[in-house]
């Protein structure tokens, strides 16, 4: 038994925000230390094998942080020593916004899942840009992942995202467009393909590069094939498949299931990984997997239906901190036994 699995009870008896702040306050405390360090040395699984080369740049292994985790960028170097490959923060606002009301995150352990309705909380494009300026970042590729501030009209939507964008963007190995989280009233109106095309040409025009688009798992087929027209007709560098899903699949068994907000972990891993499929047959540019992944087996399949890379929150809060290590290591061994040199030669191995 690992310390996380003495500690995870203790954790689970705190709200679920309150555990996820605590944790975050003991990253930030090792965060560039010795301690930092060490952990390093303990979780980083070292082999060339698991080398990517994605949206510019290179990945040393293919396992990321997603958004969500990391909102106001405070703890990247420290995610990093946990052995992951990148870490995407944000997302960022153009404006500083509180997120819903409390509570706002609910545990579902025996789905191993998570609801949530945060709300795009965050302490805004200004301060998390002057933080990224300021702060060391880590020896990873760093995402920044960009949303809508609430107070901001569906119709002025490309300003509020250029405004982020241009706050952040001497930090960012890649910046992603969300358009999909369900918690921020009337985002997702704006995947179709009109206003897909002025928010992704606006930052397009302004250099934001690579630039790719996070697309909700609930999206109809036609206007998933819709939205992977805007990639390939503005060059973009990538898709991110899947954010948070509002259905409820009928096999959850906790009392949490009711809530209303986004559903993430093990309950979306399929569907996650048939989205992933589904965009990587209907494009050539890198895909990133996201849903449900808490083991080498889930990442594998993800990468086998088309991800170049893969994301993990839900995961880390039900697996701890080994996580990146244990998948890393794992993906090894499944690449040995099916004769892969590479996780890159075995990206979209069952398409």
């Amino acid at each position: 038994m690992g310390a996380y699995d003495l500690l995870k009870p203790a954790l689970f008896r705190l709200p679920p925000e309150t555990a996820h702040g605590l944790i975050h306050r003991l990253l930030g405390g090792v965060q560039g230390t010795p301690v930092g360090s060490a952990l390093a040395d303990r979780y980083v699984v070292d082999d060339e094998r698991l080398t990517v080369d994605a949206v510019g740049s290179s990945f040393p292994n293919p396992v990321g942080v997603a958004a969500g985790f990391d909102k106001n960028a405070r703890v990247p170097r420290a995610l990093a020593s946990l052995g992951f490959g990148h870490v995407e923060v944000g997302g960022v606002t153009a404006e500083r916004q509180p997120g819903n009301p409390r509570p706002r995150l609910f545990r579902l352990p025996e789905d191993e899942a998570l609801v949530n309705r945060m709300g795009f909380n965050n302490e805004g494009a200004d301060r998390v840009g002057e933080r990224l300026d300021r702060d060391p970042l880590p020896e990873v590729p760093v995402g920044i992942n960009i949303g809508k501030s609430k107070s901001t009209p569906l119709d002025e939507a490309p300003d509020d995202y250029l405004y982020t964008y241009e706050r952040v963007a001497d930090a960012g190995d890649y910046f992603v467009v969300n358009v999909s989280s369900p918690n921020t009233p009337g985002l997702r109106e704006l995947q179709n393909r009109e206003a897909l095309e002025r928010i992704l040409g606006t930052l397009d025009d302004a250099g934001a590069d690579p630039l790719l688009v996070k697309l909700s798992p609930d999206l109809p087929e036609p206007a998933v094939e819709d939205a992977l027209g805007v990639v390939d007709d503005l060059g973009l560098d990538g898709v991110i498949a899947t954010n948070t899903t509002t259905s409820r699949p009928d096999s959850l068994r906790s009392h949490n299931r009711a809530e209303r907000g986004g559903l993430s972990g093990k309950p979306i891993e399929s569907l996650a990984t048939e989205r992933v499929r589904f965009v990587a047959e209907r494009t050539d540019v890198p895909v990133i997997g996201v849903g449900g992944v808490s083991d080498a087996a889930g990442a594998y399949e993800k990468i086998r239906a088309g991800a170049s890379l893969v994301q993990v929150y839900t995961g880390l809060v039900y697996e701890g901190p080994g996580l990146a290590r244990d998948v890393n290591e794992g993906l090894v061994e499944l690449l040995e036994r099916d004769g892969f040199d590479s996780v890159e030669d075995a990206v979209g191995a069952d398409l």
